[in-house]
């Protein structure tokens, strides 16, 4: 969703206009849908789902999601979506901030060369040029700028389950985290 919302800004040349970009989400709501390739994101009617993975989305996310007024419209639109129940949510304060009584809490952690590596080839299969150094870099200064922001830090709830998936295909991570829905 904070994609979704950095792209609203970016396209729009928006800036940090928080006003604005609320304004335009709350005419065009995110939404989500699903295909054979997996998750869907929409803006309004328009499938935003590869353009939120490009390079100038992912180098502005942490500066649009550290606003605090787009955090509180989000994560109100976040806890809206939990309200019905039957879900499962992943974010960087999903644990901590959005649903902090959840059933469930899993803090997942993979070294950022193993996040980095993972991105690439997710990139190049999309057709997104990437260099992977370059990828490293922005993923730990990410992790960084994210860590340190005032407003919902990413950090592990105290009472999440921390699974390091460094290593580990996506099979394993799955069969890993049944287990501790079991």
């Amino acid at each position: 969703m904070y994609r979704a919302a950095t792209y609203v800004a970016l396209s729009n040349e928006l800036d940090d206009d928080f006003e604005k970009i609320i304004t335009i989400l709350k005419e065009n709501p995110i939404s989500f849908g699903t295909s054979s390739e997996g998750q869907l994101v929409y803006v309004g009617e328009v499938d935003v789902t590869h353009a939120i993975r490009q390079n100038d989305v992912t180098n502005a996310v942490s500066r649009i999601s550290a606003i605090p007024e787009i955090r509180a419209y989000l994560v109100d639109a976040q806890r809206e979506i939990a309200s019905h129940g039957g879900i499962v949510m992943d974010g960087r304060d999903i644990g901590t901030v959005v649903l902090p009584d959840a059933e469930l809490k899993i803090f997942l952690v993979a070294s950022v060369e193993e996040r980095a590596e993972r991105r690439y080839k997710e990139n190049l299969a999309k057709g997104i040029l990437t260099d992977y150094e370059q990828l490293k870099f922005e993923i730990a200064e990410r992790d960084r700028k994210d860590s340190t922001r005032e407003v919902s830090p990413l950090k592990q709830a105290d009472d999440a389950i921390l699974i390091d998936t460094t290593g580990m295909g996506i099979a394993a991570v799955v069969s890993k985290i049944k287990s501790f829905v079991k």
